[in-house]
């Protein structure tokens, strides 16, 4: 049995320190990623818009940042990056090191519609780790306040017996892809008239250049206080707290429930530690109750999500507002 002892001894130790080393070694290439994620964020956080200052999605972001700037214990700027569709935004951020520092206030329009619209892109959704929604606005359908039409069924009528006299403003293509969704589950044929902005489409319905427009709520509503114009219904599948009076699509009979969205994302890569670190922080500051009352404001309703959850919506959109490009042939120029 003695003969044994040594070699069965040197093998013990030769395992035990096989087993040490790889263990130290494992443990030296995990410690910084965990103590990165402990102790993030150590400097200041940038969030790119794609738009420029003043719009809904900057003031978003500025809310979101002024709070988050408190509870991460390190600065939150908000960077303007308009250009193309937000294009250059997005493109900016998609390219940004990942590692938490560089975050984009995405919306709809750049990480949903843009890829269904143009042929080619800086960046794919494959390009971002979703965080979380920030807030949802729905359309609101405006038409002349002497519009005899009193209702979305009367407009439809005679929209049907009068396909030649009826058409719609749009400022963008994704807002082309709503109203054209309309025309599929009602049978219309509102023809498209092509405007640059929310405030110029609004204003051909005011002058009775276009019969209706889609438009988002924050300047719906403002118009609305003018008098000139008149709303229809909303696409939101509950009715407006602004607009208590006006019906949804749905209770109208047209299969239509779709809102518009801002949301946080970091370039693809992005340790999901620190991914989870923003999003919980994010989920806290927009129960806090004078952040709710100013994105309300906004007519934006304020929600947060998972990043999976977010992650899941931005494919369900991008897939379905495909399908309705692809058969209404609709592109961004």
């Amino acid at each position: 049995m003695p003969v044994f002892k040594e070699p069965l001894t040197m093998s013990m130790f030769s395992h035990k320190h096989f087993l040490l080393a790889t263990l130290a070694g494992l443990g030296a290439l995990v410690a910084p990623i965990l103590s990165g994620a402990a102790d993030f964020p150590t400097r200041p956080i940038t969030i790119v818009v794609g738009y420029s200052p003043g719009g809904a999605n900057d003031v978003l972001a500025r809310i979101v940042a002024e709070k988050l700037t408190t509870n991460l214990g390190q600065p939150v700027i908000v960077e303007n990056r308009p250009g193309i569709a937000s294009i250059v935004g997005a493109s900016y951020v998609a390219k940004a090191k990942p590692d938490g520092y560089t975050l984009l206030m995405g919306a709809s329009g750049p990480i949903v519609f843009n890829h269904v619209l143009y042929a080619k892109l800086p960046y794919t959704p494959q390009d971002f780790a979703p965080i979380s929604l920030v807030g949802t606005f729905p359309l609101v359908m405006l038409t002349h306040a002497n519009n005899p039409a009193k209702s979305v069924t009367e407009m439809v009528s005679f929209a049907k017996q009068n396909p030649d006299k009826v058409n719609y403003s749009a400022p963008s293509a994704s807002f082309q892809l709503i109203a054209e969704l309309f025309n599929g589950k009602t049978g219309t044929r509102f023809q498209h008239i092509p405007y640059k902005g929310s405030a110029d489409a609004i204003t051909a319905v005011m002058t009775q250049d276009v019969t209706m427009t889609l438009i988002d709520t924050g300047p719906a509503i403002t118009a609305l206080q003018g008098g000139r114009v008149k709303a229809m219904a909303v696409t939101s599948g509950e009715r407006l707290k602004d607009l208590p009076n006006v019906p949804t699509m749905t209770e109208l009979g047209v299969d239509i429930n779709v809102s518009f969205w801002s949301g946080l994302l970091a370039p693809a890569g992005t340790p999901p530690a620190i991914v989870k670190r923003i999003q919980e922080e994010v989920a806290r500051v927009l129960e806090l109750p004078d952040v709710k009352k100013r994105i309300t404001g906004l007519a934006i309703t304020p929600v947060s999500n998972t990043p999976e959850q977010f992650d899941k919506m931005i494919t369900q959109e991008i897939n379905a507002w495909r399908q309705v490009a692809t058969e209404k042939n609709i592109k961004a120029n």
